[in-house]
């Protein structure tokens, strides 16, 4: 089992360096490079929301029934020929329909790839291989990004479609390393929540809709999306540009910030969130993130020069402190709250969650900055991240002891009871 999970997590590692090449830059391509403007760029992000509402359902109930397995194929394949029609894409109509195709794709492999974590780790491994995950693939995107930067020319559109054309072929490579891994039928350790007894769930979205403790957390990642993911593609990048006055390569930079950030510190934070409550860190992933848009705040003030440039390059600093503390959480929260039978269908809803996020995230920063608005912009990036504070706060009141890692293991010295019972944990 840890060699198929090496393998799941080299495929999605060689994926996100495709990604990198991309991600960066998916506004200036269609706002500069193909010159159709700020709001087709914002009904780009809008329509990658709109096909994970058509995909996700179906890619959840696939996993479900199927398994990972020919979901993440068939997704990788549809955003590999969605990122070549993007790439290539000239008219509005065009960028658009190929936007559809890569969103659909995209987010049909992101529940896939989870579903496949969970099914190849345990309880007590399972952390640490979301952690890993998310280190490589924040490590695929700096390199692919730093790479894309002295790539991109936004006077030649034929650099972007290079990125694009070179982000289809990582998808393929998703496709072919994990097309042939063995994944085991069912979760290989019982933490989830149980089934109803009498019959399994009844459904599974009234399954869904019946668990209070995952809308809850549905709704706090979806304002932890909006605000940090939902703005690295589009707010954040409008801001640096237009009102910063930041190049494009030093954004790609900055993404390499990001990603040494999370890679020099993902393991240590791991060790550290063990003993932690999950809710903790992410209410902590709230305060990290007040600290990022308080720099973005100071860049805008000073503009230009390297006191700006610092400023920004802390802004994806702080913004990868805070996705090390959250990644370690979330995915272990979703995978102890579903039921086996429903893995992927709870997977699916949580990735649907984060799309309409991210995709909500230019209404808040490319209409807002294009519109001259920028401090209404950070006012309302810091108020989210106050409330992703409380909100983490009060989610614990609904996750049981072992869904808020609020139960440890501790050795009994020999004598009344025998060793490495689970006690429950105070601390916060």
């Amino acid at each position: 089992m840890a060699r198929t999970i090496r393998q799941v997590q080299i495929g999605n590692a060689l994926s996100a360096f495709g990604s990198g090449f991309t991600v960066p830059y998916m506004f200036v391509y269609v706002n500069e490079v193909r010159g159709l403007g700020s709001m087709t760029a914002w009904l780009v992000f809008t329509l990658f929301a709109l096909a994970a509402l058509v995909a996700l359902p179906l890619a959840g109930r696939g996993i479900d029934r199927y398994g990972p397995r020919p979901v993440l194929v068939a997704g990788a394949v549809t955003a590999s020929l969605g990122a070549l029609a993007f790439g290539h894409a000239t008219g509005t109509g065009h960028i658009l329909m190929s936007a559809f195709l890569f969103g659909a794709g995209v987010a049909v492999v992101q529940p896939a790839l989870a579903t496949m974590i969970v099914r190849c780790s345990t309880a007590a491994t399972r952390a640490h291989a979301f952690a890993l995950q998310f280190t490589l693939v924040n490590l695929g995107m700096g390199i692919g990004a730093m790479i894309g930067g002295q790539i991109v020319d936004v006077s030649r559109p034929t650099s972007l479609t290079l990125l694009f054309t070179i982000e289809a072929l990582m998808f393929l490579v998703l496709a072919a390393v994990t097309g042939s891994v063995r994944i085991p039928a069912a979760p290989t350790d019982a933490t989830a929540s149980a089934a109803p007894a009498a019959g399994g769930p009844r459904s599974d979205f009234r399954t869904l809709l019946a668990d209070k403790a995952m809308i809850r957390i549905c709704v706090l990642a979806g304002l932890i999306f909006f605000t940090c993911y939902g703005q690295f593609e589009s707010g954040v990048a409008a801001y640096a540009t237009d009102v910063v006055g930041t190049s494009p390569s030093v954004l790609g930079l900055a993404l390499g910030v990001n990603t040494l950030a999370i890679v020099a510190l993902q393991m240590i934070v791991v060790r550290i969130t063990a003993r932690r409550r999950r809710s903790t860190a992410i209410a902590a992933t709230g305060l990290v993130w007040l600290g990022a848009w308080t720099a973005a705040a100071v860049a805008g003030l000073v503009s230009n020069g390297t006191v700006a440039t610092a400023a920004m390059l802390s802004v994806y600093m702080l913004f990868g402190v805070g996705e090390a503390l959250l990644a370690p959480t979330l995915g272990p929260i979703i995978a102890d709250l579903a039921p086996a039978q429903l893995l992927g269908s709870y997977n699916a809803a949580f990735s649907l969650v984060k799309q309409v996020a991210v995709a909500m995230g230019p209404a808040a920063g490319v209409l807002l900055v294009g519109a001259g608005l920028s401090p209404a912009y950070l006012l309302v990036m810091a108020g989210s991240t106050v409330l992703i504070v409380v909100l983490a706060l009060r989610l614990r009141k609904q996750l049981t002891g072992p869904q808020d890692n609020a139960v440890r293991r501790q050795r009994v010295v020999a004598g009344s009871r025998p060793a490495d019972t689970l006690e429950p944990r105070l601390a916060a």
